[in-house]
Parts: structure tokens; C-alpha cells; sequence
């Protein structure tokens, strides 16, 4: 199992994310989303790294991505993000029956829930809630139809504890998590993982896979 430490920055709360990127470099954990779980179907994985921060109130990752495709065509917050070129981040406090799912393609939009399992007892967050989910795409807003060539591309989010079921003013010793990159619908499907995946087919809604985040 993959573990990290989250480093604890209090300086950043109530800035901007457009100030606070590099600082998330400078000054955040890091580390690879890189596991090819399903390599004969779907080997292709594009260069990904995150770099992770947190605040008294939030988390902040940032995710650099490499990769031969460039697909962004949902605009909307809640559609079908995991299509488009994406990355996600999954976590879930220790004990807790449920998980947070949070999704975003390479412009910004957002899919995010809490959740018992993949068709369990799905919680959409709500809109008010989704602004509360703070993102700097590094390529702008505007969606676009799949590209090919070679592309590099920067997401930087901030999401509240509070959504994923976390109190501010107590926090747990660590969260259960994963980070993914995918791009179902495109000319070079792929499903890469932080923590390894030991399923038959390609499945991020598996907790029990997740890797752990220290604080």
C-alpha cells in the first residue's frame, strides 16, 4: 500500500489559486500516478504527477500531465468528466461506510459525490457545493472535441474537508485515498491508479485499493 504525508502549509488559506500553484510545488508532497493495472487491454499512460497540500480547511493538488491526446468536450458541472482527458481524486475517511469521489477533466469541470459504492447510494454533491470546489486549469475553460499531438497540461483544485466528511477542527490521523488519470472515450482509452488496483477489468470505485494520506 502507497503512503503519503501531507504537508501541513497554513499561509495558504484564502488565496487564490493562482498565487498558491507554485507554492503547492515548492512546498507540497509528491508523487506518480503511474500503476497500469489492465496492461494488455490498456497500456497506454500518459506522464502524470500530483503534488498534495493542506490548509487548515482544505486539500490542494495539483496534477502535471503529459501525455498524446486532448479531449475536454463537458462543460457542465456533474456530466461525464471520466471521458474526456481527466483526472480523479478518491478518498474516504477511516471507518466511514462512504467515499468521496472527485473528477475533473482537463478544463475544470467536475463530477463529484459522496457515495457507499459505484451504484450505491449515490449523494451528488449539490450545485452550491460544487463552487465550493475551488480549480485553476492550466488550458483554460472552453471545451474541445479530441486532439492529437503531444500536450501538457496543469489542474490545480482545492476542495473543503468538509466535503469529504471531514471536521476542520478534527482531523483523522489519515484518509484513505487514490488518485487516477483516464480518458474513457477517447482514441487511447487508459486507467492509471496512485495505489495499485487488483481487479479483473478496469474499476476505481474500489476502497478497499486505496493508499494512505497522513496528516
Amino acid at each position: 500500500m502507497k503512503k503519503l504525508q501531507i504537508p501541513y502549509y497554513p499561509q495558504i488559506s484564502g488565496k487564490e489559486l493562482t498565487d498558491l500553484s507554485p507554492l503547492i510545488i515548492d512546498e507540497g508532497a509528491s508523487d506518480m500516478v503511474e500503476k497500469v493495472n489492465w496492461a494488455q487491454r490498456f497500456p497506454y499512460k500518459p506522464l502524470t504527477q500530483f503534488h498534495i497540500l493542506r490548509s487548515e480547511s482544505s486539500l490542494f493538488i495539483r496534477f502535471n500531465v503529459r501525455g498524446n491526446l486532448l479531449k475536454a468536450t463537458y462543460s457542465i458541472d456533474q456530466e461525464p468528466v471520466y471521458k474526456d482527458s481527466c483526472v480523479e481524486f478518491f478518498c474516504q475517511v477511516p471507518g466511514s461506510e462512504y467515499y468521496c469521489n472527485f473528477e475533473f477533466n482537463c478544463i475544470g469541470t467536475c463530477s463529484a459525490s459522496r457515495r457507499k459504492g459505484r451504484n450505491e447510494d449515490v449523494q451528488l454533491f449539490c450545485k452550491d457545493e460544487m463552487l465550493t470546489i475551488k480549480r485553476l486549469p492550466s488550458i483554460g475553460r472552453r471545451a474541445f472535441n479530441e486532439m492529437q499531438g503531444n500536450f501538457e497540461w496543469e489542474l490545480t483544485v482545492e476542495i473543503p474537508f468538509n466535503l469529504m466528511g471531514i471536521d476542520p477542527e478534527n482531523l483523522p490521523a489519515k484518509l484513505m485515498a487514490n488518485f487516477y488519470k483516464c480518458a474513457d472515450d477517447t482514441d487511447s482509452p487508459h486507467f492509471v491508479s496512485w495505489n495499485a488496483i487488483d481487479t479483473v477489468k478496469p474499476d476505481f470505485h474500489r476502497p478497499e485499493f486505496f493508499g494512505e494520506l497522513e496528516f
